[in-house]
C-alpha cells in the first residue's frame, strides 16, 4: 500500500459518484450444477433486454466495472439516470422475467433480487475500479433479510422481482420526487444480514406484489407496527390482521337460545335470538348502533306467553 492510500493522512478529491446495481438469482444453488452456467449466462442477457424494454439501453451500454457473480451481476452507472432505473426499469425487468419464465416451460425459473445504491467509487478504467464501501453495502443490502423474505413469501407465478434501495438512493431519487413512483410504493425496513455486522435503513419496492406484503413473518414486528402507526385507520397495511378475521368469520357459530354475532361489525350490528328446534326467530332484529343509548324498551314488550298459538 502506497503512502497516498493511507487514510486520514491528507485530503484528496472524492471519487466520482456512481449508481450501483446488483442482482442475485433466488435459489440459484437449488438448481442442478449442470444448469448453473446457463443461468449465469441468462442473467446479463435478461438485464440487457430489460434496459432496452425500459427505453434506457444506454445504461447497459455505458456500464462501469461490470462483474458477474455467478448467481448474479453488478455494475456501476451514471447516477443521473437512477430515477429511470427505479422506474420504469424495475417494472420492465419484472415483465422480461415473466415472459422468460413462461417460455422456459419450467426448465429454468429465474426470479431476481435487486439492490440499488449511490456513492463515491473509483472509476479510472483500472481493473480494480468500483471497490469501496458503497459497493460493499450494495451487496449487503442484496443479501439482507427483508428483500430475501419478501421474495420468498411472494407467488413465484406473479412476483419475479423484489428490489431494495439504500436510504441514500431513496432520499435522493424517490423522496425528492425525481422518479415516477410515489413514496407510498416503498416500505421502510431495517436491513440486516445474518452473521454480518451490518444494519442500515433501507426501502423495499416490489413492482408486482403478491401474497401478503405486510406480514410480520416477512418484515418483523417493528416494521408492521410503524406502518400501522402511519395509517391509524388500518387500511390495506393491516392485511395480516384482516386475514385472521376472515379465518374466524368462516367458523360456524351456534348458541342455543342465545345471541349470535357473526361476521365483521362496522358501526351497526345485527343480533338474532335463536331458538333451536323452532322454525321461527323469537326476539327482535336490531338495526343501527347497538352501542348507543337506548331509551325505553329495546324491541317489543311481550305480554303473556310469547309462543302461544305456535304449538
Amino acid at each position: 500500500m502506497s503512502h497516498t492510500d493511507q487514510p486520514y493522512t491528507h485530503s484528496r478529491p472524492l471519487p466520482p459518484y456512481r449508481g450501483i446495481l446488483a442482482v442475485d438469482a433466488k435459489d440459484f444453488t437449488g438448481y442442478p450444477a449442470v444448469q448453473h452456467g446457463s443461468i449465469s449466462r441468462a442473467i446479463p442477457q435478461l438485464l440487457e433486454m430489460s434496459f432496452e424494454r425500459a427505453g434506457i439501453s444506454e445504461v447497459w451500454k455505458d456500464r462501469r466495472f461490470p462483474d458477474s457473480t455467478g448467481d448474479g451481476y453488478v455494475f456501476g452507472f451514471d447516477p443521473v439516470v437512477m430515477p429511470f432505473v427505479v422506474h420504469p426499469w424495475l417494472a420492465a425487468l419484472q415483465d422480461v422475467l415473466t415472459e422468460f419464465n413462461m417460455h422456459s416451460a419450467g426448465v429454468m425459473h429465474i426470479r431476481l433480487r435487486a439492490s440499488l445504491n449511490i456513492g463515491p467509487l473509483p472509476d479510472t478504467g483500472d481493473e480494480f475500479d468500483g471497490n469501496g464501501t458503497p459497493r460493499n453495502d450494495t451487496h449487503r443490502l442484496l443479501d439482507s433479510r427483508p428483500v430475501k423474505a419478501v421474495l420468498a413469501a411472494s407467488s413465484a407465478n406473479v412476483t419475479q422481482v423484489a428490489a431494495i434501495l439504500s436510504d441514500r438512493c431513496y432520499q435522493d431519487v424517490v423522496a425528492s420526487g425525481y422518479t415516477g413512483r410515489h413514496p407510498d410504493h416503498f416500505i421502510e425496513v431495517p436491513a440486516t444480514v445474518e452473521g454480518k455486522p451490518f444494519a442500515q435503513r433501507a426501502w423495499l419496492y416490489v413492482p408486482v406484489p403478491s401474497g401478503n406484503l405486510y406480514d410480520r413473518r416477512v418484515l418483523g414486528d417493528q416494521v408492521i407496527d410503524d406502518q400501522e402507526k402511519r395509517q391509524p385507520d388500518g387500511g390495506s397495511r393491516q392485511y395480516a390482521a384482516g386475514q385472521e378475521a376472515v379465518a374466524v368469520s368462516r367458523s360456524v357459530v351456534r348458541a342455543d337460545r342465545s345471541n349470535v354475532n357473526s361476521g365483521t361489525v362496522y358501526g351497526g350490528q345485527s343480533v338474532s335470538n335463536i331458538d333451536v328446534g323452532r322454525d321461527h326467530i323469537g326476539g327482535d332484529y336490531v338495526r343501527g348502533n347497538k352501542a348507543g343509548t337506548v331509551h325505553g324498551n329495546q324491541g317489543d314488550t311481550v305480554h303473556g306467553n310469547k309462543y302461544e298459538g305456535d304449538r
